[in-house]
């Protein structure tokens, strides 16, 4: 109910601009997870059992249906299932719903997950045939050089994700990566395997080489550059690249 009003109020304020993305994970650490009341189990039935909710209260209200979203009910905000493994793909699959796969920090099940998604989708009133997202880190700037050196942040960051050593985005370093033991160097390219780094010209290689391999609908592009201008910067210079007509609009996410 809390999530259908937060969606609803957004919705009423900037109609046909909200899409709501639900995931299994909590998305956090364990003392964040207490925090917020999500310190029970959930089983496998939860998940879907919540989606369906969802949907109700967003969707018109049913005559003498006493659990009601004010705001929220009658938006019909768009549902997108999100997901790292293939547990939302099939879920996604059997409800007709869009698809969105993290593959900006789990790419290794991705094309499986696309494929289980596609060959299992069920039409639905949303939609009539599987529509899916691409998570993709993305630092792009005028040479490859300067690419490398700005995604010195990203590789930080990844880094402390996999040592439990988070924190806020770093500046970058120059030759980050060289400085680290083989070991380190490929848990952050197994993290990064989708990434496109470089140049214009890489940058719209990449993109198509990715394009090519998981016949994406869309793109969801992360671009964790230090410099919020020049975090832009690489968002227009991969648009550019792609013969976008209109500079790439970052997203908004609501934890």
């Amino acid at each position: 109910l809390v999530v259908a009003e937060a969606f609803g109020t957004l919705a009423e304020l900037y109609p046909g601009r909200i899409d709501l993305g639900l995931g299994r994970a909590p998305g956090t650490d364990p003392m964040t997870m207490r925090a917020l009341r999500r310190d029970r189990r959930e089983t496998e039935e939860d998940f879907p059992r919540d989606v369906m909710e969802l949907q109700r209260l967003l969707g018109d209200a049913a005559p003498g249906q006493k659990l009601i979203a004010m705001p929220g009910a009658g938006t019909h905000v768009p549902i997108w299932l999100l997901g790292s493994s293939l547990f939302s793909a099939q879920l996604a699959a059997e409800r007709g719903l869009p698809y969105a796969f993290a593959s900006h920090f789990a790419p290794r099940y991705l094309l499986q997950a696309l494929d289980l998604y596609r060959h299992n989708f069920k039409p639905s009133a949303v939609l009539d045939k599987p529509y899916a997202i691409v998570g993709v880190p993305l630092i792009a700037a005028p040479t490859d050089d300067e690419a490398d050196y700005l995604a010195s942040s990203t590789y930080q960051r990844v880094l402390g994700i996999l040592t439990g050593q988070r924190g806020q985005l770093p500046a970058p370093v120059a030759g980050f990566l060289e400085r680290l033991d083989p070991q380190a160097r490929a848990g952050i390219a197994d993290f990064l395997a989708c990434a496109v780094v470089g140049g214009p010209d890489t940058v719209r290689a990449g993109l198509q080489q990715l394009a090519n391999a998981t016949q994406a609908d869309e793109f969801m592009l992360v671009s964790d550059v230090f410099d919020p201008a020049l975090r832009l910067r690489s968002l227009d210079i991969a648009a550019e690249a792609m013969g976008l007509s209109a500079p790439v609009v970052p997203a908004a996410t609501i934890p």
